[in-house]
């Protein structure tokens, strides 16, 4: 069955760290490009970083620098280091699957989804 599962949310305050996992299952993670998206309530959904089938890397302008994926094949999993954050980083993060083999932010090209995870920048 395939799945992904997200995990790392939490509540931490401006300026502090977080690290969200996206593991898979009934498929390998190193061949698909893999999406991590973010929804804050009463916006739309917004790509944030993705890691391609090839490694190549990419990221929202406004995560530069301080948002890092990453990609462990023999865990199957991606995960997205997340400093410095700010209370605009507040939303529910998603991770999902694309077959392309480019980094996009078009949703409608990524077949699989997780349920989310919820972080929350507050002081």
């Amino acid at each position: 069955q395939l799945r992904l599962v997200e995990s790392g949310g939490g509540l931490v305050q401006p300026g502090g760290s977080l690290r969200l996992s996206c593991a898979a299952s009934g498929f390998p993670l190193e061949r698909y490009t893999i999406g991590w998206f973010r929804q804050a309530p009463g916006k739309e959904r917004e790509g944030v970083s993705c890691i391609s089938s090839g490694g190549s890397t990419k990221y929202t302008d406004s995560v530069k620098g301080r948002f890092t994926i990453s990609r462990d094949n023999a865990k199957n999993t991606v995960y997205l280091q997340m400093n410095s954050l700010k209370p605009e980083d507040t939303a529910v993060y998603y991770c999902s699957r694309s077959p392309v083999q480019w980094c996009t932010w078009s949703s409608n090209i990524y077949d699989y989804w997780g349920q989310g995870t919820q972080v929350t920048v507050s002081s």
